[in-house]
């Protein structure tokens, strides 16, 4: 039996970029933007929600809420029924935008549900990381943004035969990476659906050498990034149902010569750009960049460049 937990904890957990172009299913890129998360027992068996930010309008404030079900098959795992529980969640993450906001979710109800149960403590800091990825990977369906979410930084991942897996590496500190976020949304199972049941040898072999190039280029050779982020697998399948989305990472490739992907899913797009920040200075990118990325873009896009979240998930104790 666990040792009894604290009963609050507050949870902040990254956006995620997954795919990064060839990276299909597997790589994946924590981002600045978070979603935080403030879970508390309750001395009766009601579960609360409430929720603030992105969303607010559109998930449910119930026990169907998805950082709920995670935490419930979190306590699933570890033999135990779920608390009466209130939760609040402040969202920053855009849903259905292809920023890993349901991994965000998930990630949150693991990692709330594990400190609860005495496998965290809020006060250092202390998480069983390994552990959380094992149960938000199964609950998520697959690991590429859950991965970058629990560990931060870069990360490569996998299901084994038993379990899932995940390598987290350090991204070159001379990456900016900035999101361009349309107003629709598009579902991961949709663009899932238009892809083909197979492809091509031709396919295959091109799109898992531009995978293994993305790595040195993400780990410290950025001046690969335009050759290393071409695709073959997903991005032009999923295309019909993002045409502003792709036409803007053709402009961006073709014009620009910028390494622009979708990010996950879609419909948001990618940029990896290539800067001279050192590591800690402020998020920046150049006048010119920001204006040809912005140009391209035209009107309806929210543009943002971003910091690389190198934590992944934290934990600390909620504000009375």
């Amino acid at each position: 039996m666990p040792e009894p937990g604290p009963l609050a904890v507050r949870v902040r957990t990254p956006a995620t970029s997954a795919n990064l172009g060839p990276g299909f299913d597997a790589l994946g890129l924590a981002l600045w933007l978070h979603d935080e998360v403030d879970v508390r027992v309750r001395d009766d068996e009601r579960v609360v929600v409430s929720v603030e930010g992105e969303g607010a309008d559109d998930v449910p404030a119930d026990p169907s809420h998805l950082v709920v079900r995670a935490m419930r098959a979190a306590y699933h795992a570890a033999g135990r029924p779920l608390p009466g529980v209130e939760l609040h969640c402040r969202n920053a993450v855009p849903h259905g935008r292809g920023l890993g906001s349901s991994a965000s979710a998930i990630v949150a109800g693991v990692t709330a549900a594990s400190v609860l149960l005495g496998k965290g403590d809020p006060r250092s800091g202390d998480l069983d990381r390994d552990r959380i990825f094992q149960v938000a990977a199964e609950v998520e369906g697959h690991p590429d943004n859950v991965a970058p979410c629990v560990y931060g930084g870069f990360t490569i991942a996998w299901s084994g035969e038993r379990t899932w897996r995940a390598v987290p590496l350090a991204a070159t500190a001379h990456l900016t990476p900035v999101v361009c976020v349309p107003s629709e949304q598009l579902s991961t199972e949709a663009a899932r659906g238009l892809l083909p049941d197979t492809v091509s040898h031709g396919d295959a072999a091109f799109t898992a050498g531009r995978a293994a190039l993305l790595v040195a280029a993400l780990s410290g050779h950025p001046e690969l990034l335009l050759a290393a982020t071409e695709d073959r697998l997903h991005e032009s399948y999923r295309a019909p149902a993002m045409p502003a989305s792709a036409a803007l990472i053709h402009a961006l490739r073709e014009h620009e010569g910028l390494p622009a992907v979708v990010s996950g899913a879609g419909p948001s797009v990618l940029v990896l750009c290539h800067t001279d920040a050192a590591p800690g200075d402020p998020v920046q990118i150049s006048g010119d960049l920001f204006d040809s990325i912005q140009r391209r873009a035209g009107t309806g896009w929210h543009i943002r460049p971003l910091k690389i979240d190198p934590a992944g998930v934290c934990i600390s104790s909620p504000r009375s």
